[in-house]
């Protein structure tokens, strides 16, 4: 993500210019930052992991949502799209703000040059604030590799990799595989920076 606009705006101001908005915009700290668009293996990705879980939650009371789903990080006042969210059970939106998922228990994101610090970083300390939320996966776009972070009992993350395609990530929260081979299904790595 990279701050195209800096504008001081009230929450209400915010949601309000959201409605008209021909692109996607996070908001923190009373300003805006436009989300950038993805390439082709992002777009690859986000579609093949977004099928499969479909496919499997289809009859479980979870649901799957694409990157147009904004999430609300109720503790900083913060919007943000995820790539993929899942949320479970009885799915919380803000009142009168049906876009505002409150209570997701998965989110993932797909890694870019531009977002990945982000992701890893400033982001994921905000989205741990989030006390629905289980795991969150950050998957690389530019080599096989598949990153969770899960919270135990405890309430520590725990981290783990994946880097083979005959491997599969277990998302335990929503009891639900990712096959790296469905994941990276026509996936073309190339040396980074020229994805």
């Amino acid at each position: 993500m990279l701050p195209q606009t800096k504008n001081k705006m009230t929450r209400e101001e915010y949601l309000e210019f959201e409605k008209d908005s021909e692109f996607r915009n996070e908001y923190y700290g009373g300003e805006i930052f436009a989300m950038v668009g993805a390439r082709r293996n992002h777009n690859r990705i986000s579609s093949n992991t977004s099928s499969i879980l479909w496919n499997k939650l289809l009859s479980t009371p979870c649901e799957v949502f694409s990157s147009d789903m904004r999430v609300k990080i109720e503790a900083i006042e913060k919007y943000t799209y995820p790539d993929i969210v899942v949320a479970c059970d009885r799915i919380n939106f803000l009142e009168d703000e049906l876009d505002s998922l409150l209570n997701p228990v998965v989110i993932i994101e797909i890694l870019s040059e531009s977002t990945e610090s982000y992701d890893r970083g400033l982001k994921f300390t905000h989205y741990r604030l989030i006390e629905s939320l289980q795991e969150y996966i950050l998957i690389s776009q530019y080599h096989c590799q598949v990153e969770k972070f899960k919270r135990d009992q405890g309430g520590f993350w725990v981290y783990s990799s994946t880097e083979s395609l005959e491997k599969i990530v277990k998302l335990d929260s929503i009891e639900c595989e990712l096959p790296l081979s469905e994941i990276y299904h026509r996936v073309e790595f190339k040396e980074q920076g020229q994805i």
